[in-house]
């Protein structure tokens, strides 16, 4: 299982430790730019389960590329 955690950078120092004091947890520290893509991939994830849903209206392509 992965798990992303957003935790408090004076925090995250001790979690980290505890975390990697246990044989079957590997960790590894992502950049701000990855977790920023990695939160924009899940929001997009998030939005085309709502449009499957009926729950959130979908742009049309063709609208969409009037557009630009």
């Amino acid at each position: 299982m992965k798990v992303l955690l957003d935790i408090n950078d004076e925090k995250a120092i001790h979690l980290l430790e505890v975390l990697n004091s246990l044989p079957y947890v590997k960790t590894k520290p992502l950049t701000d730019e990855k977790a920023e893509v990695l939160l924009g991939i899940k929001q997009a994830v998030d939005e085309m389960k709502l449009i499957k849903e009926g729950k959130l209206n979908a742009i049309p392509i063709q609208e969409l590329l009037d557009e630009l």
